[in-house]
């Protein structure tokens, strides 16, 4: 068998507040997405800033990380690359691709805190399911959870 690697590492602002919904097991599935930016040189000579948002899908995280993950923050995101398909409440056929996060870190201090965070509550590793759950696909909105 051939050896292949599937990892994404991502420094980023949110874009949105995190939103958590519940699939019909209880399985927990947090969604947001940040942007990452890249600066060069334009063929005017003139610099460009372009932006790339991430939609990123954590699964079962503990509820400190929900409550920080708001619009504006700064995050590491470490996980892999989904891509996915599912169909719409029209019957659209619609394409999905995704950061499964692995591992999510804090980089901004806390609000109104001391600063930073402690090493114990910056690194969270959280798995995904090994099978994903679809059987409330499409149920409360175009998204498939």
């Amino acid at each position: 068998m051939a050896f292949s690697l599937n990892k994404v590492m991502l420094i980023g602002n949110l874009g949105n507040d995190a939103e958590t919904r519940f699939t019909t097991n209880n399985l927990s599935v947090t969604s947001f997405s940040i942007a990452t930016s890249n600066s060069y040189k334009g063929k005017d000579g003139n610099w460009v800033n372009e932006t790339t948002w991430h939609n990123i899908v954590s699964f079962n995280i503990p509820d400190f990380y929900k409550e920080s993950l708001k619009k504006g923050k700064k995050f590491y995101v470490e996980g892999r690359i989904q891509k996915r398909d599912y169909t719409d409440k029209e019957g659209v056929k619609r394409y999905v691709t995704e950061v499964i996060s692995e591992k999510l870190i804090p980089l901004d201090g806390r609000e109104g805190g001391s600063g930073d965070y402690s090493s114990a509550e910056r690194t969270g590793s959280f798995s995904a399911p090994a099978e994903p759950d679809n059987s409330s696909a499409g149920q409360d909105d175009d998204l498939p959870f």
